[in-house]
């Protein structure tokens, strides 16, 4: 009954079908539950579902670890319907899932984390009216990530990846009737489509030159593949770059990044969850899943490794600046995402997914803990505002702190592991990459310090408690006039209807309930111990590339003395005795922070393109495709045929006008032509 084989068999379905089943009970009954004040019940079965699905995941990477190892010592299923998905002259898709060292590590990843970031969302979203709304959307997110990564083949794998998608746009925008979030949404949306395009020319360019899309036949075909040299243009690199440029869209690279900051404007553990601990990685794992057809060209390979690299610095540099909580982890995270590309363009697959496990931890904990601070500040989200939160969120302080020391690669953490070996990588293939890695890392431990230092050492800056103090004082002074008491409250409880309801019910700074605590301890322990873990070993042999690095004895000692120079330097300018310092670089280097508060122009740049002058995007399409093509021709042409029926059907009311004697006449006048035309053809 409990055979591996019938495990691996079955279970990968279940633990899809699980928070599908979660979404669906919500979408049919989260009305009536609303109604009837149950909100309470939905949110725990779409949490139970979650947690149901991760335990047949665990139970799946068990049976599949119990199977006898096979080619390249793989083990590896292709559970499938009994039913072919897609079957047209003869090319055929069959409804499958591929489950290896690979997805398994995903499935895990997905769907552990998922449901720590549901728990929390609990406590987070408990007064949020729309909260089964909500949690229906973080289920059906579950599900087509699951089919993301377990999909065996490229239009399997694509289902999920257009799912995530559309839940990211709804997750996102949630709070709709905000304007910046509706337009967050709807810019994550659209930059996902560029990147998608390119995705889908690849896919067809798969089809086309490999006949399949199978996943484990497009990397056994590629490693029997010829190698295409730096320059050359031939199917593996044309396909390789186009579904990079997917990757880039998905996963936050430059040019196609600016979605990702601004998706910020959803709750916070929509940022958890989806940017990033699982979705903005779905890139990462389809290069990483395909890292055989990638080594077979030098082009598509040195692209990955520059865009990588260069996204990574870029990214650092912006998040220096940022003054809201949620935005520097939002540019970490596409740092930290380039850091990945950066070490499948250098040939380290196996330590790409290696980054993308440990930073799944230490970066959903540190958004986690952003959002405890957020609820603990009452919707306060300017690191300015803070300070001096480690005595009074003692919990959310600690928990927090293992997530900071894991991300700056401090020994014997997580991050430092992965990291360490992203920065050996870059060094055994190219220096300049391994410089720009270096500088990076460095600049990553500067501000992630200064976020730390600003939001919990020192003295509180902020205006929460100040504010209520003089409330209470005004409240003293005014008797039972109640009317400005009313409008304070009524202004407060908006606030916190904007950041789902977070402190209510409390006055001044609160730690956070333990709901949400919870997550944060185990996601804690995670960003400790998950780097000991050699998941490199472990997934190469599903990604069927080879990587043998040096491991030089003098990288550790470098990569943590740039690390603790980083951290150094913010602690002087933050909390130490050089405090005055920002003020003085701001002013003295006032373009650099200028062009840095401005992102690098990419948003500006886009916004010109798209809205400004008589060539922009929207002109021309108002003025050309609305105008000239849509309303000229298009509906020219629709209006003129009515036009043409309506002018022909007048002339035939001339001759259906009732009478019996012009009937006779039509009658005569058709047997007269008839007639003639039988002796015209006897003639």
């Amino acid at each position: 009954m409990f055979a591996p084989e019938r495990i691996v068999m079955v279970a990968p379905w279940m633990v899809l079908f699980m928070p599908l089943f979660g979404f669906l009970v919500l979408a049919f009954f989260g009305g009536l539950a609303k109604k009837q004040g149950r909100q309470q019940g939905m949110m725990v079965i779409a949490t139970s579902c979650v947690f149901v699905s991760f335990a047949l995941a665990l139970a799946t990477v068990w049976g599949l670890m119990a199977l006898p190892a096979g080619d390249h010592g793989l083990h590896f299923v292709q559970p499938s319907l009994p039913l072919d998905w897609i079957d047209v002259a003869g090319f055929t898709i069959p409804l499958a899932l591929l489950i290896d060292p690979l997805s398994a590590s995903l499935m895990l990843v997905i769907t552990g984390i998922g449901f720590l970031i549901h728990l929390y969302s609990v406590g987070y979203m408990s007064h949020d009216e729309e909260r089964v709304r909500y949690f229906s959307y973080l289920n059906l997110f579950t599900f087509f990530m699951l089919v993301l990564v377990t999909g065996g083949s490229l239009a399997l794998m694509f289902v999920g990846w257009e799912g995530v998608g559309l839940c990211s746009y709804l997750l996102i925008g949630f709070w709709f009737k905000k304007q910046s979030a509706s337009d967050a949404g709807k810019k994550a949306f659209i930059v996902n489509r560029v990147g998608d395009a390119g995705l889908i020319i690849g896919m067809a360019l798969a089809a086309s030159y490999l006949g399949t899309l199978d996943l484990m036949e497009l990397s056994t075909g590629a490693v029997a593949g010829k190698a295409e040299a730096f320059g050359v243009f031939g199917p593996f690199t044309l396909i390789a770059i186009a579904l990079f440029i997917g990757a880039c869209g998905k996963s936050a690279q430059i040019p196609l990044h600016v979605w990702l900051p601004d998706a910020m404007e959803g709750p916070t553990p929509v940022s958890a969850l989806i940017h990033a601990a699982t979705m903005v990685t779905a890139g990462v794992y389809m290069v990483a899943r395909l890292g055989a057809l990638y080594t077979l060209s030098e082009t598509a390979m040195w692209i990955v490794a520059v865009v990588g690299g260069v996204t990574a610095f870029v990214a650092a540099t912006i998040a220096i600046v940022q003054n809201d909580i949620k935005k520097v982890l939002a540019y970490s995270t596409v740092s930290q995402l380039g850091y990945m590309f950066l070490a499948c363009g250098v040939g380290a697959f196996g330590v790409a997914v290696f980054h993308l496990v440990t930073h799944a931890f230490f970066k959903a904990l540190m958004f986690l803990g952003s959002g405890s601070v957020i609820h603990g500040l009452s919707g306060e989200q300017d690191m300015r505002q803070m300070g001096g939160l480690r005595t009074r969120m003692p919990w959310t302080f600690w928990t927090f702190t293992a997530g900071w020391l894991a991300i700056i690669g401090t020994p014997f953490f997580s991050g430092f592991f992965s990291k360490d070996e992203i920065l050996i990588a870059a060094f055994d293939h190219n220096t300049f990459l391994f410089g720009l890695a270096l500088l990076t890392a460095g600049l990553t431990a500067f501000y992630m310090s200064r976020l730390y230092f600003m939001t919990f050492m020192g003295e509180y800056r902020g205006t929460l408690e100040k504010a209520q103090a003089d409330h209470g004082s005004h409240a003293a002074h005014a008797g039972h006039d109640g009317k400005a008491d009313n409008q304070a409250d009524n202004q407060a409880d908006n606030q916190a209807d904007d950041h789902g309801g977070h402190g209510q019910g409390h006055s001044g700074i609160h730690e956070s309930p333990a709901v949400m605590l919870i997550p944060l301890f185990v996601l804690a322990i995670g960003s400790v111990f998950s780097g000991f873990i050699h998941i490199p070993q472990f997934v190469e042999p599903a990604i069927r590339v080879e990587e043998a690095l040096s491991h030089p004895a003098w990288m550790p000692f470098l990569a943590t003395a740039v690390a603790f120079a980083g951290f150094w330097v913010a602690y002087l300018m933050y909390a130490g005795a050089l405090r005055e310092m920002p003020a003085k670089l701001a002013t003295k280097y006032a373009g650099l922070k200028d062009l840095l508060d401005a992102k690098w122009g990419f948003d500006d740049a886009y916004d010109s393109f798209v809205r400004n002058g008589v060539n922009g995007v929207v002109d021309v399409s108002e003025r050309v495709l609305w105008k000239k093509v849509d309303a000229g021709w298009i509906d020219g042409v629709v209006n003129g045929m009515g036009r043409l029926a309506v002018e022909l059907s007048e002339g035939g009311k001339l001759l259906q006008n009732g009478l019996v004697r012009g009937s006779a006449l039509s009658i005569l006048a058709g047997a007269v032509a008839l007639l003639s035309a039988i002796l015209w053809a006897q003639r």
